[in-house]
């Protein structure tokens, strides 16, 4: 049976067809990442930590290395209410919160059956755990509030030492104090950082995918595809995913990619994406209270600080982390005329939008500033400032 595109390019799902192994090199030695992760955990009372940036694949590893039936995937989002942690893990593995057993008890010859209710607590969601050999992935650690992290790292520090095998997935540049710097925990952790991916690690989602599709593609679209993924393997499996959509390859037999196509699928990708209201706030920037803002001359007329700032980010080559230095030369290609912002004025503007996005939900903490340096913590946001409608 023909395999479709859905099937092989798979952005939001586990990519049978097109899942690439990679080799972590951070510890002296090329060990693939499936090797660690599966030494992880059989280390008995051990917290596994897994690092690494956005959509880079970190919960896919998990699925591969752990099978389904198996996993408990929670999200850091989901503990609010820290007092809930153990229910809220029960409950998804499927126990019920609350019910009622019968016992059976034999008095003489006579024969009594006793109901008692109960409700879902740590020590069950335990046994649950040990006895049908589950395997909690904790995704996001980050989204949790930090009153709940520090909970959260208390109870998983008790439950490992009894056997709970656990995962705790958070994006680094973020306070993840409450896991590896919790003194607590030290000789406890099983850590993994995971690298971004390389062209080459990306480029093979490409060859592998088209192949099983029965497409021919030039390596040069390959290449470019894979710089504009930006080290995320989800954004290379979304765009090689429109270009068979856009190409209805699904229904013909393409004998090429055309380079025209990309572009558009490029485009047509975003509109996945709803990171509009990020960049109209990243631009407004904060409330002047009345006060015009000094703007500058570019190309199509003025703007102000905070809008070349976001156009900065944008241009070529893009990039997940730039310097000030960088950033301010990126600034300063816009200026047609007139006076440039020095770097004192670019620092203070990035520590305003710095301050809003802290403030606001996790969809809009797409960057850091930090130690003189501008992290994108979010691939697709940079992905959609790039190519997307704003």
């Amino acid at each position: 049976m023909k395999l479709l595109a859905e099937n092989v390019f798979r952005p939001a799902a586990f990519p049978e067809h097109t899942y690439v192994s990679r080799k972590s090199t951070d510890i002296g030695i090329e060990i693939n990442y499936e090797l660690r992760l599966r030494q992880a955990l059989k280390i008995s009372g051990c917290l596994t930590s897994i690092v690494g940036p956005s959509k880079m694949g970190k919960s896919v590893l998990c699925e591969r290395v752990v099978d389904f039936e198996h996993l408990v995937e929670v999200s850091g989002a989901d503990f609010t209410n820290y007092l809930d942690f153990w229910q809220i893990i029960g409950a998804k593995a499927g126990l019920p919160l609350s019910g009622q057993f019968s016992q059976e008890q034999q008095f003489g010859e006579e024969r009594q059956q006793k109901t008692e209710n109960f409700m879902l607590h740590k020590d069950r969601v335990i046994a649950y755990f040990k006895e049908h050999n589950k395997v909690l992935v904790l995704d996001d650690f980050h989204s949790a509030p930090e009153d709940s992290q520090l909970y959260i790292a208390q109870q998983l520090k008790d439950a490992i030492r009894r056997d709970f095998k656990a995962i705790v997935i958070s994006l680094p540049h973020r306070a993840d104090d409450a896991i590896r710097k919790n003194a607590d925990l030290q000789g406890r952790l099983s850590l993994i950082n995971i690298q971004p991916w390389q062209l080459q690690e990306l480029e093979e989602i490409a060859r592998l995918g088209f192949e099983k599709l029965g497409i021919p593609i030039d390596e040069v679209l390959i290449e470019r595809i894979a710089v504009e993924s930006l080290t995320s393997p989800q954004l290379m499996q979304y765009i090689c995913l429109s270009i068979c959509t856009l190409l209805d390859a699904d229904e013909k037999e393409l004998k090429k990619i055309p380079e025209q196509v990309l572009e558009t699928a490029f485009k047509f990708t975003t509109m996945n994406f709803e990171y509009r209201d990020v960049v109209k706030v990243l631009k407004d920037g904060p409330s002047t209270r009345g006060r015009e803002r000094k703007q500058f001359q570019v190309k199509d007329g003025h703007v102000d600080l905070y809008t070349l700032i976001i156009q900065a980010i944008a241009i070529d080559p893009p990039l997940m982390g730039m310097t000030i230095d960088e950033l301010k030369q990126r600034i300063d290609s816009f200026i047609t005329a007139g006076p440039k912002p020095d770097k004192k004025a670019i620092r203070d503007a990035i520590a305003k939008l710095q301050l809003i996005i802290d403030e606001r939900e996790n969809i809009y903490k797409v960057f850091e500033w930090k130690d003189q340096t501008l992290y994108i913590l979010d691939p697709i946001f940079l992905f959609y400032l790039r190519w997307g409608s704003h």
